[in-house]
């Protein structure tokens, strides 16, 4: 697997063991399992089209019919990545498709790329905005304040168009910026503050509140947490700071005791806007901001921001129903092999963590003549 690489000197690469290490230690007795754990490398085969799918209840039946493609106007299929590296492993940078066909094309590209001066790969997945719509689920715990119409687990009706889903953000006590969905300030949204920001329609974008994103009628939902890592297409100068604590507590290298100093190369996820329009999200086990940074802007971020970190946390998911089916853990499949949380954890009723859940989009209602 791509993912097992280790490279650039033997300190690094006993690094990567101990991280490995605190995974255990983190997770113990509390994951709810990675089904994907065990995947085969990522291959150039196309998922399965889906062209329909049907939830029956024992009084009525339902048909969502996903959309053809060509009436959504879908984004140009991503190039391929350069890897930081003169000799990259086979396959890095490329994209793969992932998860559930929309209008019978891929809606989701995932690769892998080994940031600068890193040992480990990290996981990218690029997602077509025009065929998915975004939607912010809400905890009990991350933001708190419920109760919410969205909140874990994803139900059959929201799973029969599901097409990908990650993490969202700190707790807000540290997240440093504000939460605001279903109609209501749950945390007062703070100027500057790195925003994901969901309008009405489902589409998403990334940027500084009150100046690339603001408030308007439109927005659905907006989740802050600290500060943009990438401005402009390049790595901010917070991202590249030395005190890289400004990003965040994280977990030692074999425990996440609070009375243990966090270590810099941790897990870290991300998610940025390309020019375009698409959705990136990275997570990976060894990182710094700066090189979260560096693999958003790699990706063709022109805005990105920091998401969730340490190894409990970074989740990205993607599922593959067979044609009449839902989206369900036994059809996900994660990002990250490595990952702590998997394709189930968006199933899962204790989940207590905001999440991103990426639906195949309607199509759109005719307009009227006249």
């Amino acid at each position: 697997m791509r993912f097992a690489l280790t490279r650039r000197g033997a300190g690094r690469a006993a690094f990567v063991v101990s991280v490995a290490l605190g995974l255990t230690a983190c997770s113990a007795g509390t994951g709810t399992g990675n089904p994907a754990a065990t995947r085969a490398p990522r291959s150039s085969t196309t998922t399965t089209s889906t062209s329909s799918t049907t939830t029956t209840t024992s009084t009525t039946t339902t048909t969502t019919t996903l959309p053809p493609a060509a009436a959504l106007h879908p984004l140009a299929v991503p190039g391929p990545l350069a890897p930081f590296d003169a000799v990259p492993a086979p396959g890095e940078g490329a994209w793969v498709p992932a998860g559930r066909n929309v209008g019978g094309v891929p809606a989701v590209y995932e690769t892998d790329l080994v940031p600068p001066g890193g040992t480990a790969a990290a996981g990218i997945a690029w997602m077509d905005t025009k065929l998915l719509s975004a939607r912010l689920y809400s905890g009990s715990k991350s933001p708190g304040g419920g109760p919410y119409l969205f909140t874990a687990p994803v139900l059959p009706a929201q799973a029969a168009t599901l097409v990908a889903a990650f993490n969202g953000g700190f707790l807000m006590k540290d997240a440093r910026g504000g939460y605001y969905t279903e109609g209501r300030t749950v945390d007062p949204l703070v100027p500057g503050s790195a925003s994901l920001v969901i309008a009405t329609d489902g589409s998403v974008t990334v940027g500084a509140w009150g100046s690339d994103v603001a408030m308007t009628p439109n927005v659905a939902a907006v989740r802050q947490n600290l500060v943009l890592l990438v401005a402009a297409g390049q790595p901010t100068a917070a991202a590249a700071s030395p005190v890289w604590q400004a990003w965040g507590n994280t977990c030692a290298a074999t425990t996440c005791s609070a009375s243990v100093p966090g270590i810099e190369y941790q897990w870290r996820s991300g998610v940025g806007v390309t020019a375009d329009g698409a959705l990136v999200y990275v997570a990976g086990p060894s990182l710094d901001p700066l090189q979260l940074a560096q693999l958003l802007a790699r990706a063709g971020t022109v805005r990105g921001m920091e998401l969730d970190i340490n190894p409990y946390w970074p989740v990205f998911a993607t599922y593959a129903p067979v044609p009449g089916a839902v989206a369900a853990p036994a059809n996900g499949s994660s990002l990250h092999p490595s990952s702590v949380q998997g394709p189930a954890t968006f199933f899962t009723s204790s989940w207590a963590r905001d999440f991103v859940t990426m639906s195949a989009r309607a199509v759109p209602a005719p307009t009227a003549p006249g």
